[in-house]
């Protein structure tokens, strides 16, 4: 099987290049991926895959985050101006992005992959030291950048998908790939879950590329003890006055926001882990001369576990109430994102180190079995309920150079990384469900 899988996955190298560059000039934030997700949909409905999209895969009351109808509205008649099928873009109106495939071989064990496919809100650089400039495929929207590899992902998530149906006759259970919408904010997992994407699931893999390592070579096989976060949005609201004439007659929605802000970051640490709070944006008021009835207050809370972070929300909740109330203000919290603490399943690193011990690219000295993850990622979500169902997943991170971090205006890979990921992810689903 390996000298005729290394063969399939060499043979799909440019396509996987164009799939890749494509997706890269034609980036598109979370819960706005119609283009991304009609390209997509449109690929694997080709090559026989029983494809889902809109409300049978996304639970309309779970999604957070989501921007306004009318701005939807704007993508979505962009997606289809830039090549977006119509009836596959207006299905997944209300921002319903993202799709299910299933490729299904007799009976058997469910095998999830989770691929996320949406891009970064900044603008990406143009200039000749940029690598996709250079090459003609930057960003053709001012406002998003691929940042942080989701590009790469997709393109080996339909890569994979062709390989498989190669080996159907191989395989005993269904293989299922989901491209997950809005993974950036960490708004698009629990949508998926409560619509029923994984339930059955007893295998589940989530990949990056690069993410913890810049190494050629070398294959991080799973992580453990992601931050659980909560990610939401205050808005404080008061009565306007004038602030010479009448202030007493005003109520200061900014200083209830600084003071909420300032006590936010007093919150007390958590023995059983450590602990993150961010006030990452305080917008308020009207002018100099105006008792400011208005402030816009953005927060994250993240813990080392899903206790901790529901204590620092819980906690953060309070202190906003109460500067609230000494300033006799209202407010009004949206939860603008969120996902649970996690770690790799044993079996399921074990599975993956060995699949990478016959693919060329990786290399055994290289090779880590497990690596902290210090930030928050959706796929923990994913992979918690998989394992609380019994089964096993696990998140691997397949190494490459990088001409600048993630989240950079000059982010970029080195392509070479996507043949050995797509061979990597089809050897571990055949090697499982053979």
């Amino acid at each position: 099987m390996k000298n005729d899988l290394t063969q399939l996955a060499g043979d799909l190298k440019d396509k996987l290049v164009a799939y890749r560059r494509d997706f890269h000039r034609y980036p598109e934030t979370g819960w706005t991926e119609f283009r991304t997700s009609s390209q997509i949909a449109t690929i694997l409905n080709e090559l026989g895959y029983t494809v889902r999209i809109g409300a049978d895969i996304i639970h309309q009351d779970s999604m957070m985050g989501v921007p306004p109808l009318e701005e939807l509205d704007i993508h979505m008649q962009r997606a289809i101006e830039e090549g977006g099928d119509p009836d596959l873009v207006n299905r997944m109106a209300g921002g319903l992005t993202g799709v299910v495939a299933d490729m299904k071989c007799g009976p058997g064990p469910i095998f999830a992959l989770r691929f996320d496919i949406d891009a970064v809100d900044i603008c990406e650089a143009e200039d000749e030291a940029h690598f996709p400039f250079r090459e003609n495929f930057h960003s053709l929207h001012s406002d998003a950048m691929h940042s942080c590899g989701h590009d790469g992902h997709a393109a080996v998530g339909l890569a994979l998908a062709e390989i498989l149906c190669h080996y159907k006759d191989q395989i005993a259970g269904t293989v299922r790939l989901i491209f997950q919408p809005a993974e950036e904010g960490v708004r698009g997992a629990k949508a998926m879950v409560d619509a029923g994407v994984l339930e059955g699931v007893e295998y589940i893999l989530g990949m990056h590329l690069g993410f913890l390592s810049r190494t050629k070579g070398q294959l991080i096989c799973g992580t453990e003890k992601f931050l659980a976060t909560t990610k939401f949005d205050i808005r404080f609201t008061g009565r306007p006055s004038h602030a010479g004439g009448s202030p007493e007659e005003g109520a200061n929605a900014l200083l209830a926001a600084s003071s909420a802000a300032v006590n936010l970051h007093a919150i007390t640490r958590h023995s059983k882990g450590a602990s993150r709070i961010t006030v990452g944006k305080l917008e308020a008021g009207l002018g100099r001369n105006v008792i400011p009835p208005n402030a816009l207050m953005k927060v994250e809370t993240r813990g080392e576990s899903s206790e901790v972070d529901q204590f620092m929300f819980e906690s953060a909740k309070r202190v906003i109430a109460g500067a609230a109330t000494m300033y006799g203000v209202e407010y009004e919290l949206s939860l603008m994102g969120g996902t649970g603490s996690g770690s790799s399943s044993r079996a399921a690193v074990e599975r993956l180190a060995a699949a990478a011990e016959k693919i060329e690219y990786f290399e055994n000295d290289l090779q880590v079995d497990i690596a902290t993850m210090s930030g928050s990622e959706d796929f923990a979500h994913m992979m918690s309920v998989v394992q609380n169902q019994g089964g096993e997943g696990t998140y691997c991170v397949v190494g490459t150079e990088l001409a600048a971090g993630h989240h950079d205006f000059y982010f970029d890979f080195d392509e070479s990384c996507l043949v050995p990921a797509v061979e990597l992810l089809a050897s571990t689903v055949i090697e499982t469900l053979s």
